[in-house]
């Protein structure tokens, strides 16, 4: 009962962190037509240093104690890394665009999840992999009129958010979510300062307004994220990431009257089907290894 209830749960805050996420994405894209992307990333890390300040100032050295120091580094490193490409994206390519590719990493996460537990990589999963590249394809189109190096930054980006999700799901065993949380705000604030006073530009109090809500937002949403890996399994929640899918193109449509094309939409709902895919695989082979393994009646 206690396992059925861990997945729900991890499921419904996976849902909520893909909400907050796609919302962070877009108030980026909006700040990155007036501002540079350093500085936005800045704003979205800063933000959640304040709000780590401001939840935790009675336990911040407390929780800066850490049995994996290296780990925690490299995992908001990895975080970092993968927002300032994915925010990099969004300067040139829509929204809808950017997320179907970005979306590539449940597939890695999935995958990645189980190289770390050293199952092999069988021809299903060689076949899903196949399928998603060739989605991410569609999206990209390489050679055509609309292709450019930018478009491979999202791909780039999901490979770095895999990583950081997969040292989450390791760093949840014996770590507090509230050291990871603090852990990443305090490296992305750190790494995005050196970076963004060489292209400032001076906010109005209103852009101050969204910048300042680009950072609770995100901050919101890696606290559910984070939780959402360490209640529950990678590879169970991982395909739920998909719901990006749906609420970039509303956003897209909502603040830039952008519609996605039928290349981007077929693009991701391959992309979306070979996960989908992958994960049915993944469920029916642990249900069966449960079954063999269970005690004669």
């Amino acid at each position: 009962m206690k396992a059925s209830s861990n997945a729900t749960q991890g499921i419904l805050l996976m849902l909520a962190a893909v909400v907050l996420l796609s919302t962070m994405d877009a108030l980026a894209k909006l700040l990155t037509t007036r501002f540079d992307v350093f500085q936005v990333v800045w704003a979205r890390y800063a933000g959640q240093t304040l709000v780590a300040v401001v939840l935790l100032a009675p336990r911040l050295l407390s929780l800066l104690r850490t049995k994996h120091l290296g780990l925690q580094l490299l995992r908001s490193a990895f975080l970092f890394l993968a927002t300032m490409c994915f925010f990099y994206s969004l300067s040139f390519m829509g929204l809808a665009e950017a997320t179907a590719v970005m979306n590539l990493n449940p597939i890695l996460l999935t995958l990645g999840a189980a190289a770390i537990l050293g199952e092999k990589l069988g021809p299903f999963r060689i076949i899903g992999i196949a399928v998603a590249l060739t989605g991410a394809l569609i999206v990209i189109r390489p050679g055509s009129a609309v292709f450019s190096w930018v478009s491979l930054l999202p791909l780039v980006a999901g490979s770095f958010y895999a990583a950081y999700s997969l040292t989450t799901r390791f760093l949840g065993r014996d770590e507090s979510v509230w050291t990871s949380f603090l852990y990443t705000a305090l490296v992305g604030t750190l790494g995005a300062s050196f970076l963004a006073p060489s292209v400032w530009t001076p906010p109005s109090a209103s852009d101050w307004g969204l910048m300042l809500l680009l950072g609770c937002v995100g901050a919101a949403a890696q606290i559910l994220l984070i939780k959402a890996l360490t209640v529950s399994e990678a590879g169970l929640v991982a395909p739920f990431g998909y719901a990006g899918v749906i609420f970039a193109p509303i956003w897209g449509m909502v603040l830039f009257n952008a519609t996605p094309d039928g290349a981007t939409l077929l693009g991701s709902a391959v992309i979306v089907g070979a996960g989908l895919f992958i994960w049915a695989r993944e469920r029916a082979n642990a249900k069966r290894a449960a079954t063999a393994a269970a005690p004669p009646p």
